[in-house]
């Protein structure tokens, strides 16, 4: 027994008395699980270990960075199993040899009948009781079936000995509370299986308002490599582990840093509000949801506080009703994670507790965390997101396509249960800015440069199609999000999406015509949500729209290109697909999604993003790869007959993307028919050179801008907007004044109007 306060090996315990409590402290910080007896067979074993040697316990107590603790009455099952262990143990010549080697006919069998029974009384009824009783009855079925088909005396006489012996075993387990409150959980029952524990054992957890269990010590050999903060309270730093090629991405929240007081007063309010269970129409809008919950919230500590005479300020009351709000209608340590910009996906795998949840962080790539969350809290998660997104998720339907938005963050979700994941619930976790990309974010990123900006910007404003294809993780709704801000406002915007992760309802506060359309998911079934196809056709009867597609996955791709055909969207058609290449597209277009080769033709430009990785695979970043249009002379095969034609091209090189020989010069069939419908551009590539160039360079000059006045600000969608229309207004002006789009005079007004505009800005800030 080591005392409390040092450093423990797992198990090491000691025995405390408080009042008429005899509690068994259990030493488990340094043990790589989640503490308990209902999950863990070793944890089970070990604790009937030290109870046969300790008598008298009311509670068990696993202590780790939470204390779980296991009351009178399933303390008491335990230690029944402890004492017959202990009985066992002592009585094991008379239920091995005595028995069974007095007759001498019946050692042929009883060597191996003891061994049997010794693995069952010494090991399986430590680790597993209700495995061991049914073992022992299955063994006595086994033999009596064996008796029923020999004419051996011998045996048959030796065999209702051993079947004595087990019926002996089966009558002492049967005088346990455990096997008597198990036996309604032993039809089918499987070897390994606890799922009879979890409904006999439930450990209360301090602080209960939690259930994610968080290792909050550094790793001893780790070499911290990186660290920042997540808002004020919120420290990640990440390590670089000697033995794993995967950084260690180490989270500290503000819930695992409060006093003793303030968990108190957290559970307690805790307990209050899960008296209430919110309804489907409450999370219908999460974000209202979120706010009552918290004004509620709010009252509940103060009151607390104030009933305890406790000094807590109201900054403090503030944060601790935002952790409330996270652990009773929120997705609890998810939340912090998703605030965290840096992060791009989160992945939970199954059975929950095993395993640390990992991330793909924009600098350091595939990490693991210190983050383990459990099967309650995988559960909760699952009815939330049941509720929120109004889908199903069960036996018939094992796959949740859902979105969640919280303060700071969007994400996209998959969730997949069992029959399809057999060993239970997983989770996938996309997580999408709060607000918008835009290009210029791009560019500071390295993602594009100026001149596939200013490309990207030409063909945008030429009401162009885009598919923008990639790889899983490439960007591609991101670049997609990027899209629609530039996109001028005066425009009807119509986004068709399964499952909501365009920036919609931020573009919706800046000032855009935009209607969001939600549509069946390919894979759902039993759904009242209109099929995607239905959704596209529906958008033709609403007008001259710009049409932005989520994703193309199945055959709502048929009435896409049958729409963009007969010239029934008069304005920008975007989407994302999945493809690694312009062939790749169209092979995915043509051939999996039964689009006809010649309703191909109408996607004018495939913009390709995908993962550029370093030459130790330790680090991945998002790249645009190809800008390629699509001509319209070829018959059967884009590929071989020229009709996929590069505009710009990714040099690994130089980590950046190249004009390609075409473009410089003029030769591009998609930006000269744009130029056709301009009269100032008609039959004038130069013209449109100088276009392009001129809005790469005001894009340019907008990211060094930025930077110099350490304004990342400038950057982001609203800023980006109105300078966009800001160069739509200056042009038109200058056009009106002199007859031309001078260039170098548009050029000049935007850079003045910025530098105005900015200074504006922050006098305005400073009063």
């Amino acid at each position: 027994m080591a005392l409390f306060g040092e450093t423990k090996k797992p198990f090491s315990y000691d025995i405390l008395r408080e009042g008429e409590e005899t509690i068994l402290m259990i030493d488990l910080e340094q043990y790589p699980h989640i503490p308990s007896i209902e999950d863990d067979p070793v944890c089970m074993s070990r604790t009937v270990d030290i109870l046969s040697e300790a008598s008298g316990i009311t509670k068990i107590v696993y202590v780790q960075k939470r204390n779980y603790e296991y009351d009178y009455n399933q303390t008491l099952m335990v230690q029944e199993i402890a004492k017959l262990y202990s009985q066992l143990t002592k009585k094991r010549d008379l239920i091995g040899y005595a028995s069974l080697l007095a007759d001498p006919q019946c050692t042929r069998w009883a060597a191996q009948w003891y061994s049997g029974i010794q693995n069952i009384t010494a090991d399986m009824l430590k680790r597993d009781p209700i495995g061991a009783y049914v073992e022992l009855k299955r063994n006595v079925r086994d033999e009596r079936i064996k008796i029923d088909r020999t004419i051996d005396q011998a045996y048959i006489k030796c065999a209702q000995k051993y079947i004595a012996v087990l019926q002996y075993l089966m009558g002492m387990m049967e005088k346990t509370k455990l096997i008597d409150s198990a036996k309604q959980y032993l039809s089918g029952y499987k070897a390994n299986d606890r799922s009879a524990y979890r409904r006999i054992f439930s450990p209360d957890i301090r602080p209960d308002f939690m259930f994610t269990k968080l290792m909050a010590a550094y790793p001893p050999e780790g070499e911290e490599i990186d660290s920042y903060e997540i808002g004020k309270n919120t420290e990640v730093t990440i390590f670089e582990l000697p033995d794993n090629v995967q950084y260690l991405y180490h989270l500290i929240p503000p819930e695992f840093k409060l006093s003793e007081e303030k968990y108190e007063i957290l559970d307690t309010a805790r307990k209050i509000m899960s008296e209430h269970k919110p309804t489907r129409q409450e999370f219908v809008d999460p974000e209202r949801m979120r706010q009552v919950f918290y004004n509620i919230g709010s009252d509940l500590i103060e009151e607390l506080v104030n009933y305890r005479n406790l000094k807590i300020t109201s900054a403090e009351i503030d944060e601790m009703t935002k952790i409330l709000v996270r652990y009773t209608v929120g997705f609890g340590l998810i939340e912090v994670l998703l605030q965290d910009e840096k992060i791009q996906d989160i992945t939970i795998n199954s059975p929950m507790g095993e395993t640390p949840m990992f991330i793909v962080h924009q600098d350091y790539a595939d990490c693991r965390t210190n983050i383990v969350p459990t099967t309650p809290e995988a559960d909760s998660w699952a009815s939330k997101l049941r509720l929120i997104s109004g889908r199903p998720l069960d036996e018939a339907n094992p796959i949740l396509d859902t979105e969640l938005t919280i303060p700071g963050a969007n994400s996209r979700i998959a969730v997949v249960s069992p029959p399809l994941n057999p060993t239970g619930l997983a989770f996938a976790f996309r997580r999408h800015r709060d607000k918008p990309w835009t290009l210029p974010l791009f560019i500071q990123n390295k993602m594009m440069n100026p001149l596939s900006a200013g490309i990207m910007s030409f063909l945008i404003d030429g009401s162009r199609s885009l598919l923008i294809a990639g790889t899983r993780s490439a960007g591609k709704t991101s670049l997609l999000g990027a899209v629609l801000v530039e996109l001028m406002r005066k425009y009807r915007v119509i986004t068709i999406e399964d499952t909501l992760e365009l920036p919609t309802n931020s573009l919706r506060k800046l000032g855009y015509n935009i209607q969001s359309m939600k549509v069946a998911a390919a894979l759902s079934k039993g759904s009242s949500e209109v099929p995607a196809d239905e959704g596209i056709r529906t958008t033709l009867r609403m007008g001259d729209s710009a049409l932005i597609i989520g994703e193309i996955r199945s055959k709502e791709a048929l009435a896409l290109y049958e729409a963009m055909r007969i010239g029934a969207l008069a304005n920008v058609v975007a989407g994302t697909i999945h493809g690694d290449s312009p062939y790749g597209v169209f092979d995915r277009v043509v051939n999996d999604l039964g689009v006809p080769k010649t309703s191909f033709k109408a996607t004018d430009v495939v913009v390709v993003a995908n993962p550029v990785r370093s030459a130790d695979g330790l680090h991945r970043w998002r790249r645009i790869t190809q800008i390629t249009e699509v001509r319209k002379q070829w018959e059967q095969d884009p590929l071989a007959e020229k009709g996929f034609v590069d505009l710009m091209k990714y040099s690994s090189k130089k980590d950046e993307l190249e004009a390609s020989e075409e473009l410089i010069n003029g030769d591009s069939e998609i930006l000269k028919a744009i130029a056709g419908n301009v009269k100032e551009w008609a039959g004038n590539w130069d013209d449109v050179w100088e276009n392009i160039m001129l809005r790469a360079n005001i894009k340019q000059s907008l990211v060094e801008f930025a930077n110099k006045t350490s304004n990342l600000g400038l950057l982001e969608a609203d800023f980006v907007i109105q300078s966009n229309d800001q160069f739509h207004k200056i042009s038109e002006r200058i056009r009106e004044e002199i007859g031309t789009l001078d260039s170098k005079r548009i050029f000049f007004d935007g850079n003045e109007w910025l530098k105005r505009h900015v200074k504006k800005m922050d006098f305005q800030r400073g009063m």
